[in-house]
């Protein structure tokens, strides 16, 4: 009896793949705030709220276990300007169809520096390299309401960082 809701669920869903087109917000901590201050004596603010969107498509590979990709983009308010990455997802899906994944891929971050350091942006010296990029790892939950997904996701670039967000998605 408990394999029924799984059954049906796997024959409404097929081998079609599921995609979901997002909204989401968080936030995203650099990590850099310490060591500058142990090498400058100047406290800097190296965080930012992120607000961007992300499209994934998920594969089923068994009733219960999915392989996808994902993309994301978001823009931020403080000392990130942009950061944007595409991932690889693998996960399980519960009989509720509520989703559990680990993720890994690359994000490039756009550090602005003015921000960061408090100063007018043309105390930041020109031609200086605001953009960086390294593997992201993370882990998530995607949560069925519906037609819609609520999800949260938390990552690291490269265990330097920690970015934390939420949003809801459109299955389609």
């Amino acid at each position: 009896m408990l394999a029924t809701p799984s059954l049906a669920f796997a024959q409404d869903q097929g081998n079609k793949p599921e995609v979901t087109v997002g909204a989401q917000a968080g936030y995203h901590d650099l990590g850099i705030s310490d060591e500058v201050f142990d090498i400058t004596g100047i406290e800097v603010d190296d965080a930012s709220p992120i607000f961007g969107g992300f499209v994934s498509v998920d594969f089923p590979l068994s009733d219960a276990l999915f392989a996808g990709v994902e993309g994301n983009a978001n823009f931020g308010t403080d000392a990130l300007d942009a950061d944007y990455g595409a991932s690889a997802r693998l996960g399980i899906r519960t009989e509720n169809g509520t989703k559990f994944y680990v993720r890994g891929g690359y994000q490039w971050v756009d550090i602005d520096y003015a921000n960061i350091l408090d100063v007018p942006d043309d105390a930041v010296p020109a031609g200086l390299d605001s953009t960086f990029g390294d593997y992201l790892v993370g882990v998530g939950i995607d949560l069925p309401l519906g037609g819609v997904s609520l999800r949260g996701n938390v990552d690291t670039i490269a265990f330097d960082t920690v970015r934390a967000t939420a949003g809801v998605g459109f299955r389609f």
